[in-house]
């Protein structure tokens, strides 16, 4: 969809990218559309991109968010779409002042897009690989019916976190190698000690030499019977390769699992993407652009945007004030081993305040400054908060564990202990909450069987979610599919034949997979 943008918003549009130019920001060329609300409505329930596949879950959405705003219990300010050109949506029922944060926020998500290195390996032409995606499955759904391809839809978007988001920067041995290039290099990691030639037969006795080098041949020999040759995460591409599908099920799969990849790093970034454009944001309106009598207006929405309570994260919130926090840091020298030793927290309080740039600061002009665009270059949320969060932060915003009192019915805080905030926080963080599932083998029992592990990392896997789980994936390998997981600390196997789902404990006499952790 195409709309004219009014005047005067092109213009604070083309003044706000120099002032954010100005401050060092560097964005793709951005394209406004200004949407009504039933409009914003069917965009954001693309995802923001105009065109996607026909499925029920995107009409769902779209109900969800229209009654959403109708009834006053939430409304899209903006969106934005990771592309060249960036494309951003504004609401036409927003007030002017709205618009011009919308725009500064924009070009912010922009720089994050452009220069963070989580986003480095994403399709920047997205948008039209999105209409491309459309295209192919409606050709799909003329050739073998609605029903067919949306089987295959529901099934595989069930799946579609399955995937390892770290592979786009991993350098992982193929499939390959060949059966002799291993066993040579097997013959060269055998250890050979240093030694003079006649000392050699007593340095290194033939003896061990060739027991070494008959264990490293016989470890050769049993790789060649696994299945894949070691644990793959990326389930989805395990599956591309593997499992029993027609060349267009293949392609759906492909696709959806392409898609899976490219918002990968939206969740790996939400924290860090939000309190930079809300940090920029912020800057941009209170020191170019913001006129006196819009002052109360936008105080309020800014405020709404950043509000919190107890028990709940805002991204918004907690982004800009570590970014902030990082800044009046790097500022003040209140970092490294020097400072870290220091234990006494009124000479803390007041380290390095004679350091603190006097006057307003424009793009990296001062050490807190330079390190927040280092910050936003090589971070996520999860490396984020965990070099830069800080006990005294912790305090200051009151990230604490809360419950709810059923005695007053208030929220109470019932830990303080920095180091457990931190490691739930990370928890939360990490692999979006969700479990590490790996491919361990896939001819279990010489069957043809697909066996997965969940590793575990602090938390039990979801009973219910597991088991519908693996009757999905074993609509698409067509074989039984088994899943070990630790349920209360017992080693469980959850399995799924085609008819009946089973449970049973993993103990020495039952065979092992090709691959065990």
């Amino acid at each position: 969809m195409h709309t004219i943008l009014p005047q005067d918003i092109v213009k604070q549009a083309e003044s706000i990218a120099d002032y954010a130019r100005r401050e060092a920001l560097d964005f793709y060329p951005t394209v406004f559309e200004i949407l009504n609300s039933e409009q914003m409505s069917q965009v954001a329930a693309y995802c923001g991109f105009p065109q996607r596949y026909p499925h029920w879950r995107f009409g769902m959405e779209y109900e969800r968010l229209r009654k959403q705003h109708k009834y006053g219990l939430g409304r899209i300010y903006e969106m934005v779409i990771n592309n060249n050109p960036c494309y951003a949506y504004l609401l036409s029922d927003n007030m002017p002042v709205d618009h011009k944060t919308v725009i500064a926020h924009v070009y912010a998500h922009g720089d994050f897009f452009k220069n963070n290195i989580w986003f480095s390996r994403t399709n920047r032409k997205m948008i039209d690989e999105m209409a491309n995606h459309a295209t192919r499955i409606r050709r799909y759904v003329e050739r073998y019916g609605m029903d067919e391809v949306e089987q295959r839809l529901d099934t595989f978007l069930s799946l579609e976190n399955l995937i390892d988001p770290h592979s786009a920067f991993m350098r992982r041995e193929g499939n390959s190698v060949s059966t002799e290039e291993k066993k040579r290099r097997a013959d060269d990691e055998v250890t050979r000690y240093p030694a003079k030639g006649y000392m050699d037969r007593y340095i290194n006795p033939p003896s061990r030499i060739a027991s070494d080098r008959a264990a490293a041949q016989a470890e050769v020999a049993k790789e060649k019977h696994r299945f894949p040759e070691k644990p793959v995460r990326d389930v989805l591409l395990f599956l591309l390769q593997n499992a029993p599908l027609e060349d267009w099920e293949s392609d759906l799969l492909s696709l959806i699992r392409e898609e899976a990849y490219y918002f990968a790093p939206q969740g790996q970034t939400k924290i860090m993407n939000e309190g930079w454009a809300s940090y920029w944001h912020s800057t941009i309106m209170t020191n170019y652009v913001l006129r006196d009598d819009e002052l109360i207006d936008y105080c309020e929405h800014h405020a709404g945007t950043l509000a919190t309570s107890p028990g709940q994260l805002n991204p918004y919130k907690l982004g800009i004030e570590l970014l902030r926090d990082i800044e009046r840091r790097w500022n003040t020298g209140r970092y490294g081993p020097k400072y870290d030793a220091c234990d006494d927290m009124a000479v803390r309080r007041e380290w390095g305040k004679d350091k603190a740039p006097k006057g307003r600061v424009v793009g990296r002009g001062s050490p807190g400054r330079e390190k927040i665009f280092e910050v936003r270059a090589l971070y996520n949320d999860v490396t984020f908060l965990d070099e830069f969060l800080t006990p005294e932060f912790v305090d200051d915003q009151k990230l604490y564990h809360y419950r709810l009192d059923p005695a007053t019915g208030k929220m109470v805080v019932v830990n303080r202990d920095f180091d457990k905030i931190k490691q739930q926080l990370l928890f939360m963080l990490t692999n979006h909450a969700q479990p590490y599932i790996y491919v361990m083998d896939g001819n279990y029992r010489n069957r043809g069987e697909l066996y997965l592990t969940h590793r575990h990392t602090g938390a039990d896997i979801e009973i219910k979610y597991a088991v519908e789980t693996l009757k999905r994936l074993q609509k698409v390998w067509k074989r039984p599919i088994h899943l070990s997981a630790r349920i209360d600390d017992e080693p469980i196997l959850f399995s799924f034949d085609g008819e009946q789902s089973t449970q049973q404990h993993i103990d020495d006499g039952m065979e092992m997979p090709a691959h065990q952790f």
